[in-house]
């Protein structure tokens, strides 16, 4: 493998305008990095990738590179583009086996970091480094968030996050497992305790339904459920998999994977909304996809849909009223997640939206001063690189507030 990444990195043409950087949403300084490794020093290639995200080792597998980073790679106009993600995933990797990361002399200011997701983790990294005394509050009994509960074992394998831990405890961050805010105490208490600010990365959790007949009976389950525990559900031999994005994908994926014989995964309009990888990856594996059906009710016997008929823009502007069943043994639905909505109703001072968000400021503190949110709990289910991109600049945001705050 390692002959095959360093083959990979000498075909980068070093590009004084790299546009592979500008289509990554973290700005990854790709040409630099690959010019460190290919001058024997994977230690500064790997610090490099480490300072500018956090969650390198984890996006350079989970991204959608074909969009972005590998997507724009000058050498694509004619030809392959240069495998960004392999290169990335080689020196992440190892970084995090053995890092080596500049951390400032502790300051004894406290700060509270809620949620070890994709954004926690990067808020906690970067507090800590700049010498705060950082706690996270976790409400599983392992970090991770989606990363852990959300992203099946053979896209992203749970050892990469478990190296997380373990880089969490150097940095010197303490972690609460198995409290949720908003249930035993909130951000009150949190305040009352000395923490001078607080960062809310509690991501989208909960399942959006369908508000359809049928949707609470025994064989019907939400995607975001069945990917956290994957073996405890009996599905039988057909399953159907409404929505159209990656859970979708993941969730049809995970069902095949573990003996169900037919997965359909059915849309309601005339297009997916995972990545084309995700969708080829999910159709190479056996699922079937069906396009333009909308979920009428759900019986015991399957999911009854009526036709539908989209515009230019994808838009449905007509639905059939001649129904018909679909016969399957359980039905996963996958059509989007919303925040856990505790600790954003029990906070007082703390506005949201009407999608049910957090409002934040461009730089991320919200209504009420020293709280501070980002990731999925402001802009809704989206992806790993941009949790860690907008955590970044939120850290350094909480960072600049606690330096006034002392003044």
């Amino acid at each position: 493998m390692a002959h095959n990444v360093i083959a990979e990195a000498k075909r980068c043409l070093n590009c004084k305008n790299p546009l592979c950087r500008k289509g990554c949403p973290i700005n990854t300084p790709i040409p630099l990095m690959i010019s460190s490794f290919l001058n024997g020093d994977i230690k500064e290639a790997g610090k490099m990738l480490f300072e500018n995200n956090p969650l390198s080792a984890v996006c350079s597998v989970v991204c959608n590179h074909g969009d972005q980073c590998q997507g724009h790679c000058i050498r694509g106009l004619k030809g392959e583009p240069v495998e960004v993600s392999t290169i990335e995933n080689f020196i992440s990797s190892h970084y995090l086996d053995n890092p080596e990361f500049d951390k400032a002399p502790p300051n004894g200011i406290k700060v509270a970091v809620v949620g070890a997701g994709p954004a926690g983790i990067t808020i906690a990294v970067k507090m800590a480094q700049l010498g705060y005394d950082v706690t996270m509050f976790e409400s599983k009994s392992e970090i991770g968030g989606v990363l852990r509960y959300g992203i099946p074992e053979f896209r992203l394998p749970k050892t990469v996050i478990d190296k997380y831990d373990t880089l969490l405890r150097k940095l010197g961050v303490k972690i609460k497992f198995n409290v949720t805010i908003g249930k035993a105490f909130g951000v009150e208490e949190l305040f009352r305790d000395g923490f001078k600010a607080i960062s809310i990365g509690t991501g989208v959790t909960w399942p959006i339904a369908l508000n359809i007949k049928g949707e609470t009976l025994g064989h019907v389950h939400y995607g975001v459920h069945y990917l956290e525990r994957p073996e405890v559900y009996r599905l039988g031999d057909s399953v159907i998999v409404i929505g159209a994005g990656n859970v979708a994908m993941d969730a049809a994926r995970t069902a095949l994977r573990r003996g169900v014989k037919d997965v359909k995964i059915v849309v309601r309009s005339d297009r997916y909304t995972a990545s084309k990888e995700e969708k080829e990856y999910a159709e190479i594996e056996g699922a079937q996809f069906i396009f333009n059906k909308a979920p009428v009710e759900i019986t015991d016997e399957g999911v009854v849909f009526a036709d539908t008929v989209c515009d230019e823009n994808h838009r449905i502007i007509s639905v059939s009223d001649k129904p018909e069943l679909m016969r399957a043994d359980s039905v996963l639905i996958c059509v989007s997640q919303r925040p856990s909505n505790l600790i954003l109703t029990q906070t007082e001072g703390l506005e949201i939206n009407e999608r049910g968000l957090a409002r934040i400021n461009e730089d991320g503190s919200t209504s009420r001063p020293g709280l501070f949110a980002s990731g999925d709990v402001v802009r809704g289910a989206k992806t790993v690189v941009e949790a860690a991109e907008t955590s970044k600049r939120v850290a350094f945001a909480m960072d600049n507030y606690l330096k006034n705050l002392k003044q």
